[in-house]
């Protein structure tokens, strides 16, 4: 038997420990929560929590590893992914659900734990070593960076969020900025930040659907796409890269930033969690392998010009999300509710230590229209440009 970090509180009074130093306590009130164990899958230990079958004691960091532990014992290696379903037809009316499900369960929840800059998406640690807040507005500006904005230019940012990007396009890059988003609660607080940052000339935050963007409004100099496309559908993406090449002027730049799968058929979630994630986080959520997202890149007419992985810096992201979650649990629980409180316990600490055992990734993909004309791609031939902090006007100090 392996040393687990596990203690069993069982409702006759008894204790059963799985390992020396249990840095983590099951409390079972009944035997019926034994059948969460059986067998430990991801799936019915984080369900077994979540219903209040049993309580846990301890970090949740903590919880996970000894979680993560247990459904090891009884997941082969080579059967650690299961294959992701596909959840629905990924229209207007499931997606607007799908996003509200999500996002809408209350700005102040979001704020408790990922701080006042409001950004809900992978940070970006030069040195490994930033605060959140410092690592975020760097992730904004490397992406700002990469698209080479410049003073005067049309941004489009699908999945705008809270509007931390088009805010930072336009203070700070001087850009003219459009965000969409689906999530009423987003929409209405990110057009707040725009007029109390005296950008309502400057930035626009619209409640659409990216489908119903019409082309005839003008096309874009630069598109962004921040921790949207996991919401696409993988029988979906070739539209979306499609939709995006519609809107892109002749010489302009994309840039889609989004989880992948680490499973190369993009199937897709270890050790059974993909039930749990579904039914209680992300509906229609679905993670393309990156081989898939390029494949589907390419049939929608882009041309990848630059591929990073960020999955270090997404796991480093989480632990500071959910190290926040952890200090201000009481006032979360209060907030939402016992069970929303452990749904999304379980799910941060769940997804940070997901992202560090390379279970999913991250990846930022930088591209152009496809074609052979010199026109179509305005990026230098070196990659310097990325890295080498720019001078003159439009660019962040």
């Amino acid at each position: 038997m392996p040393d687990i970090a596990l203690r069993l509180a069982l409702w006759d009074g008894s204790q059963h420990d799985l390992g020396r130093d249990p840095l983590v306590t099951v409390r079972l009130s009944s035997m019926g929560a034994l059948r969460h164990f059986v067998p430990p899958s991801l799936d019915n230990l984080a369900d077994g929590y979540v219903s209040g079958r049993f309580d846990v004691e301890g970090r949740a960091q903590d919880i996970v590893e000894v979680a993560s532990q247990l459904a090891h014992q009884s997941v082969p290696r080579r059967g650690r992914f299961g294959r992701l379903l596909s959840l629905g037809q990924h229209d207007r009316a499931s997606d607007h659900r799908a996003i509200e499900h999500h996002y809408d369960v209350s700005n102040d929840f979001y704020r408790l734990w990922l701080g006042e800059a409001m950004v809900y998406s992978c940070a970006y640690f030069p040195s490994g070593t930033e605060t959140l807040n410092a690592a975020q507005n760097a992730k904004l500006d490397h992406i700002l960076a990469k698209l080479m904005l410049k003073p005067g230019e049309r941004l489009l940012d699908i999945g705008c969020g809270w509007g931390a990007l088009v805010i930072r396009a336009a203070e700070k890059w001087g850009a003219q900025a459009v965000g969409v988003t689906l999530s009423r609660k987003q929409f209405e607080l990110a057009g707040q930040r725009v007029a109390d940052a005296g950008l309502a000339g400057q930035v626009e935050i619209r409640l659409q659907d990216y489908r119903d963007i019409d082309e005839r409004d003008g096309q874009f100099d630069k598109i962004s796409s921040v921790g949207m496309f996991e919401h696409v559908g993988l029988n979906h993406l070739p539209d979306y890269f499609a939709k995006i090449h519609a809107l892109l002027k002749d010489g302009g730049l994309v840039l889609n930033h989004g989880i992948t799968s680490t499973d190369a058929g993009s199937g897709g979630s270890p050790l059974g969690a993909a039930s749990f994630i579904h039914k209680y986080v992300f509906p229609n959520g679905e993670l393309p392998h990156i081989s898939r997202a390029l494949r589907d890149m390419q049939t929608g007419g882009l041309e990848a010009l630059d591929v990073e992985c960020l999955r270090r810096h997404y796991a480093r992201t989480l632990t500071f999300w959910s190290e926040n979650f952890e200090q201000n649990g009481n006032e979360i629980r209060r907030m939402v509710g016992e069970t929303t409180y452990r749904v999304w316990r379980i799910y941060l600490a769940g997804c940070a230590h997901a992202f560090a055992q390379n279970w999913v990734s991250l990846y930022q993909v930088l591209a152009c229209k496809e074609g052979t004309s010199e026109s179509l791609n305005p990026t230098p031939w070196s990659r310097a440009y990325l890295y080498t902090k720019p001078t003159g006007s439009g660019h962040p100090n």
